[in-house]
């Protein structure tokens, strides 16, 4: 969430940024109203205190001087003080309650240079990289694939979990474990520490790190202990440093996160989201800073030339956009995604997000660093390295063969014993 100073200092760069956004400044107001009800709640309680110490004083002296009556008279006037400062401690915590609950809801701002738009169509294009391949035949998508070599088994996969859920088979889940490995050995190789983080978070942890208002509805809740499955390890690794002052020497922190995410995806969805492209179970390599302020922009740079050099590697065409203001969720200052070409579904699909958060997501975690002038808010960064079934989907769709293997990515090879094509299962 935003630094309350923010709203005590500088209220219409928030006020800007929502007219960027296209949404309305009640929420900015009634923050700064219940703000000023807070502090001024306090202070009148404060002064009461005050009175009363000073009466206690007093009542002291006219007993001490054996005037009774003045001691009970000043004992009269101060009666209803302590009654008086409970109610304006209630008053008080119910005006932060309600302060900070408005304040989780109300979205990041913006960088200058995030685009201006309604929706996903009006994200801008950043760069392009590789070159569709002419496959000189009609391109199957990745769901004739996976059926006609006997990949994936959806209809044993949904009999004893669900729909969406799925199994992996054969030469497909040889390249998926071949991807997790060679995208954590990528990010080693620059100097990411590798972590596996646990699979469940508690609900303070996971509403330090995203809108569960926004998000809650596509994930798994794990009863009767109240806990969440992750949907990213982004979030356990981001908030693993909760209610913490860094040392300074320690940043950056740059991890590599590997683990299996589980999101509901509730809604409709278009043909090409079926298969193993839209799944409520899946694998992926996340990458995390935790920085200085002042570096928080050249990391996130950093971020996207990690995942543009992994997918340049890959051999595979896609192209990066920037994500506008109308495609941008609460939590990121600016985002970029990386989409890859899908010849079978005729599209660019989204394979990576690539995101700047700023303190936004420090001040929920009450995450800061020492500094000679107190303790400060860290930035926090995070991207998509690869999530393994799109880049599986993306790896089908544009190296399949006329006879419907595939070709496996020469940097993903060693890895699989140096076998060069995708064989089916029977």
């Amino acid at each position: 969430m935003l630094d309350i100073n923010i709203f005590r200092e500088h209220a219409d760069d928030i006020r800007a940024d929502h007219d960027r956004r296209g949404l309305p400044h009640d929420a900015i107001d009634e923050v700064i109203s219940l703000d000023e009800q807070w502090r001024k709640a306090r202070y009148d309680a404060d002064q009461l205190r005050k009175a009363r110490n000073e009466a206690a004083r007093g009542i002291a002296e006219a007993k001490k001087s054996g005037n009774s009556a003045a001691a009970e008279a000043i004992m009269a006037e101060v009666a209803d003080i302590g009654a008086r400062i409970d109610e304006l401690a209630e008053l008080s915590d119910d005006c932060l309650t309600r302060r900070d609950s408005l304040r989780m809801s109300i979205p990041n701002i913006l960088h200058a240079d995030v685009p201006i738009g309604e929706d996903d169509q009006k994200n801008t294009l950043h760069s392009m990289h590789g070159e569709k391949t002419e496959l000189g035949f009609e391109p199957r998508n990745h769901n004739d694939l996976i059926e006609m070599n006997g990949w994936v088994d959806q209809s044993r996969g949904a009999k004893v979990a669900g729909s969406r859920f799925y199994f992996l088979q054969g030469d497909l889940a040889r390249l998926e474990m071949a991807l997790q490995q060679y995208g954590a050995d990528f990010l080693m190789g620059r100097g990411y520490t590798l972590v596996q983080p646990p699979l469940m978070m508690n609900r303070e942890a996971y509403e330090g790190v995203t809108d569960l208002g926004d998000f809650e509805t596509v994930m798994y809740g794990i009863e009767p202990d109240k806990y969440y499955l992750i949907a990213t390890s982004e979030h356990p690794l981001t908030a693993m440093r909760m209610d913490e002052i860094i040392e300074p020497s320690e940043l950056p922190i740059k991890l590599v996160g590997v683990s299996a995410c589980f999101r509901r995806e509730v809604g409709a969805h278009g043909l090409s989201d079926r298969g193993i492209w839209r799944v409520h179970q899946f694998t992926k390599v996340e990458q995390i800073v935790i920085c200085h302020p002042e570096n928080s922009w050249d990391y996130h740079e950093d971020l996207l030339s990690n995942a543009v050099d992994m997918w340049d590697s890959l051999g595979l065409h896609y192209r990066v956009v920037n994500i506008c203001t109308g495609d941008m969720g609460t939590v990121a200052a600016r985002k970029y995604d990386l989409e890859a070409w899908l010849p079978g579904a005729g599209d660019y699909k989204e394979v990576v997000s690539c995101s700047n958060c700023t303190d936004y997501q420090a001040n929920r975690l009450r995450m800061r660093f020492r500094t000679t002038e107190g303790n400060e808010a860290v930035h926090t960064l995070n991207s998509t390295a690869i999530a393994t079934s799109r880049a599986l989907v993306a790896i089908m769709e544009q190296n399949q063969m006329e006879d419907g293997r595939v070709s496996v990515p020469k940097v993903l090879r060693p890895y699989m014993g140096n076998q060069k094509v995708l064989e089916p299962l029977h």
